[in-house]
């Protein structure tokens, strides 16, 4: 392995000062942008187009395997991390259409276009650049998030963009196959079996997705077992590897793992690590999300040239590459079009479905709650069900009356539990409606991103007119980065969808009213002991129901106080906190206490800030953070 010990040392300090200003631009542009109402990704792709035409600064191009294998897994790790898994589960139908569905549709449609728009390669050639241009970017939809969408619709997007780059590169293996066939026999031979690209892609998923809840289960392990912070957050930097590496040699999907090891570990955090732990993950792993999502905006940039050099001395046309993306890119829209609305249809139809099932599943709560406990004891026998005369209908009513009637005891607690998951799945739909404005939104945010461009570097060098299909990919990927991304703040406010209320504010004082009141239910339980029998101290039960009862007076105050006087109680709070902690410094600079005890205070000081910055006083429209 030669690098990086063949470098001289002018060429190390070189690569030291690329970094640095790399990292000046990516904080620069990610704290300005925000204020000049433009996206900081499109920003930097920019500036990487123009430092790429600077006569001082060379060619710039980087193997694909840096940004498949180096890049893109602690991107996609840290991203499904963050998904909320039971949302992906509710619309997991729906992603999957969009991953892999639309993902075939795309890549067959668009393969026959580039082979009849460019002259001279095959058909194989032209599925390969429809499979690389058909997955959406889940590092260009993070520009969703920040326009306070839907949860619903970002959900759709995150879950889509993180599984369908398995979809695209299984058929862009098979297709590079077909290239490989069709240069070999001068294209007289170009067909690669169905069936074959099918149980390749089944293979990879299935493959993939063992492997990533081995190593999503076994990160947690080990990490529940590691008392520092610090070690808890290094173990999580080696998990999209070590998910990724071992998939990849099987011949799977090492994205599709990585993207299950991140919701394995994101399902898992809160029952198995401690919440220091929590916290030190996800602030080290935001750094590591704007650096590496800056990096790879820059790198679209920079390589441009490089491109552009390619294909003139290839003797290429440049306008007629951008107007086969530009073309490409309006058919992308189209069937993404055509598809969303045949989801949203299908979409609807789930939502209808759930709601005539609702009263069918409050009636066997009811039953259940009149034969059964709460803690699934037997209170009353199951009623005799007389004889019927003839065969009854079977309806879902019934069904359900015979479910609950042949209920053993000792499993009341789970098919209450999952009578009341479906009831919360049904009122999920119901209130998440998609109608046409989110679905013009899950259309216009489909944006391709740098899987586009570094699946298009993995074209083997004796593709026909590699180079021109190279800028093609890049010239889609950009166009609907700066195009769809560039406008997608002015959509999102003429559909009406930012800010406002959403489910999520109604829901807050339900969910701490339900976990205060488990508190509650603790501290006053007759049988409460500690973990070796004995009683607690009653003065102890005393204080502890103490601060319960205040944690819980304060937040009734903080929802009924006017927005205004929170925002004034709030801003008084700090300016307190902040003259203690100018207090504190003021004794460590005099050296009147030990460090270990100024240390302590400080720790508590900002503990105590980051509550009352957490907490919340009454709904403000636009307040969704």
């Amino acid at each position: 392995m030669e690098f990086p010990f063949s470098l001289t040392e002018e060429q190390i300090l070189s690569l030291i000062v690329v970094g640095t200003l790399a990292v000046v631009a990516i904080v620069g542009v990610n704290a300005l942008a925000p204020k000049a109402g433009v996206a900081a990704p499109l920003v930097l792709v920019a500036v990487g187009v123009v430092v790429s035409f600077v006569p001082a600064v060379p060619e710039i191009e980087f193997e694909p395997e840096w940004i498949l294998a180096g890049i893109l897994p602690p991107l996609l790790y840290s991203a499904a991390v963050g998904l909320p898994t039971m949302d992906f589960r509710r619309d997991f139908t729906a992603i999957s259409g969009l991953s892999v569905v639309l993902v075939l549709l795309s890549t067959a449609l668009l393969g026959y276009l580039f082979t009849w728009l460019i002259p001279g390669i095959p058909l194989a050639a032209g599925f390969a650049l429809g499979a690389i241009v058909s997955p959406t970017d889940a590092v260009a939809t993070s520009i969703v998030k920040r326009l306070g969408a839907s949860p619903r619709v970002v959900t759709l997007l995150e879950g889509e963009s993180l599984l369908n780059d398995a979809s695209a590169l299984v058929l862009l293996r098979s297709a590079i196959a077909g290239i490989g066939i069709a240069v070999a026999t001068g294209g007289s031979a170009t067909r690669v079996s169905l069936w074959s690209v099918a149980g390749d892609f089944v293979f990879a998923v299935v493959v993939a997705v063992l492997v990533g809840f081995l190593v999503g289960f076994l990160g947690l392990f080990v990490r529940r077992r590691l008392a520092n912070p610090a070690l808890s957050t290094a173990v999580s930097f080696v998990v999209p590897f070590l998910a990724y590496l071992p998939s990849e040699e099987l011949g799977a999907s090492g994205l599709v793992a990585v993207v299950t090891a991140g919701l394995v570990t994101g399902n898992g955090a809160a029952k198995y690590l401690r919440p220091q732990h929590r916290l030190a993950e996800e602030s080290n792993w935001r750094t590591v999300e704007l650096l590496l999502e800056g990096t790879v905006f820059l790198l679209m940039g920079l390589e441009l040239f490089a491109l552009v050099t390619d294909v003139q001395e290839a003797h290429g046309s440049l306008w007629r590459a951008v107007g086969v993306a530009a073309l490409a890119a309006v058919v992308i829209l189209v069937v993404r079009s055509a598809y969303v609305a045949t989801l949203l249809r299908s979409l609807a139809r789930r939502a209808r479905r759930g709601e005539s099932m609702r009263g069918v599943i409050a009636g066997m709560q009811e039953k259940l709650d009149a034969r059964f406990a709460a803690d699934g004891t037997p209170v009353t026998p199951a009623p005799a069900r007389p004889s019927p005369a003839g065969p009854a209908p079977r309806t879902p009513e019934r069904r359900g009356a015979e479910m609950v009637a042949k209920a053993p005891p000792e499993r009341v607690g789970r098919l209450r539990s999952s009578l009341r998951r479906r009831a919360a799945d049904i009122d999920y739909l119901t209130a998440e409606r998609l109608g046409w404005r989110e679905g013009t939104l899950l259309v216009w945010a489909g944006m391709r991103g740098v899987v586009t461009l570094a699946a298009a570097q993995t074209l083997p060098l004796d593709t026909p007119q590699r180079s021109f299909l190279v800028l093609v990919a890049f010239g889609v990927a950009a166009g609907t980065l700066v195009v769809q991304g560039g406008t997608l703040p002015w959509v999102v406010r003429r559909l009406g969808l930012s800010g406002g209320s959403t489910r999520a504010d109604e829901d807050r004082g339900a969910v701490r009213a339900e976990l205060d009141g488990a508190a509650v239910a603790v501290i006053d339980a007759p049988d409460l002991r500690r973990a070796d029998g004995t009683t607690y101290d009653g003065a102890v039960v005393a204080r502890v129901r103490r601060d319960v009862v205040r944690e819980l007076e304060n937040r009734d105050t903080d929802a009924a106080t006017s927005a205004d006087l929170f925002a004034q109680y709030k801003e008084l709070r700090l300016r307190a906190i902040a003259a203690q902690r100018v207090a504190l410094l003021d004794a460590r600079t005099s050296g009147a206490y030990s460090s270990q005890a100024l240390r302590h205070a400080l720790d508590l000081l900002d503990a105590e800030q980051i509550d009352l910055e957490l907490r919340r006083g009454p709904y403000v429209p636009g307040d969704d953070d």
